[in-house]
């Protein structure tokens, strides 16, 4: 009962933070783009629009109107699930048909990546502690400083120059869609998500071992040796599971990385997600897809930090009061 209501209590608090940040990070991202330098008017019209188009064109989209009444106008619309419709890049698509379009696909590849990352660093950040000192610990350690190291456009380029254009098991450039093909989609999507994920699988890898060499000390796990368990009951339910927390944490929070480096690497590898579409609608100034894809992005950073917590406080009972 008491953890129920712990439970309820840190959920409405934290579903009121969602909103807040929401809320902030919307206006930070739309006052940014009205600072940027570029018109809307021009992108979408020619360097040789007649003063007359333009101002027919702003006045049609209403970025002629100062940028609070704008905001607030725009807030009220995205509040109801409308972001409104493409100003250049689409003209007159509606976004959320843009949005719904593109969306599968970034999350494919992001689910992908992380798959990938958390099934390298489980296998690694183990082996590397139970041969703790030995060769493979220092070789699964120098990887893991290597892969952070690695920027992943960099790390991009060298995977279609290794696996597609040197050894040609797998596309440069193109993306099949899920339901198109869900085969031919991990086939196309192994690398760019690949480039996602080895950074991220280093982090991981280096968070779940020094987890687990920390929990191995710790008073609990000698108790329970001396209890007589076997080591590998006393590895799964007394050292794992306490490593868990951090590592699952940092999971969380690195899903910003994920959303962050698909702008990029949908580029290079030509994948039609929400990055590249938020990276085309920047340079056509496009404000109004911008501002949906930037929402969708940061939504949906808080809504895994969200679940991180609870699936933290689920490993960890005792911190829900």
């Amino acid at each position: 009962m008491v953890f129920a209501v712990g439970m309820t209590r840190q959920l409405l608090g934290r579903l009121g933070g969602v909103f807040i940040l929401a809320l902030l990070g919307s206006a930070s991202v739309f006052f940014a783009m009205r600072m940027g330098a570029g018109d809307p008017a021009i992108a979408a019209l020619g360097d040789f629009a007649t003063p007359e188009a333009i101002a027919a064109f702003r006045t049609k989209w209403g970025i002629d109107q100062p940028v609070v009444l704008q905001y607030w106008k725009w807030l009220l619309n995205a509040l109801q699930g409308d972001f409104g419709t493409s100003m250049t890049i689409a003209a007159n698509v509606p976004i959320a048909k843009l949005i719904a379009s593109r969306l599968p696909n970034t999350m494919f590849i992001g689910l992908l990546a992380l798959t990938i990352a958390v099934l390298i660093s489980l296998f690694a950040g183990t082996l590397s502690v139970l041969r703790h000192g030995q060769l493979v610990d220092t070789v699964a350690t120098s990887l893991a400083i290597l892969g952070i190291s690695m920027p992943d456009f960099w790390l991009s380029y060298v995977l279609i120059y290794i696996f597609a254009l040197g050894l040609g098991i797998f596309p440069s450039y193109g993306f099949v869609t899920p339901p198109e093909s869900f085969s031919a989609a991990l086939y196309c999507g192994f690398l760019p998500a690949l480039a996602v994920a080895a950074p991220m699988a280093a982090a991981f890898t280096r968070i779940l071992r020094t987890a687990l060499l920390e929990t191995l000390h710790r008073e609990h796990v000698r108790v329970a040796r001396s209890f007589g368990f076997r080591a590998s009951f006393i590895f799964i339910h007394y050292v794992m599971r306490n490593a868990l927390i951090p590592y699952v944490t940092v999971v969380g929070l690195q899903i910003r990385y994920i959303l962050g480096g698909t702008v990029v690497v949908e580029r290079i590898f030509g994948v039609p997600g929400i990055g590249a579409l938020m990276v085309d609608a920047a340079f056509a100034r496009d404000y109004p897809v911008v501002q949906a894809c930037a929402l969708t992005f940061l939504i949906g950073v808080l809504s895994v930090n969200l679940i991180v917590d609870f699936v933290c406080a689920a490993l960890n009972p005792r911190e829900i009061t």
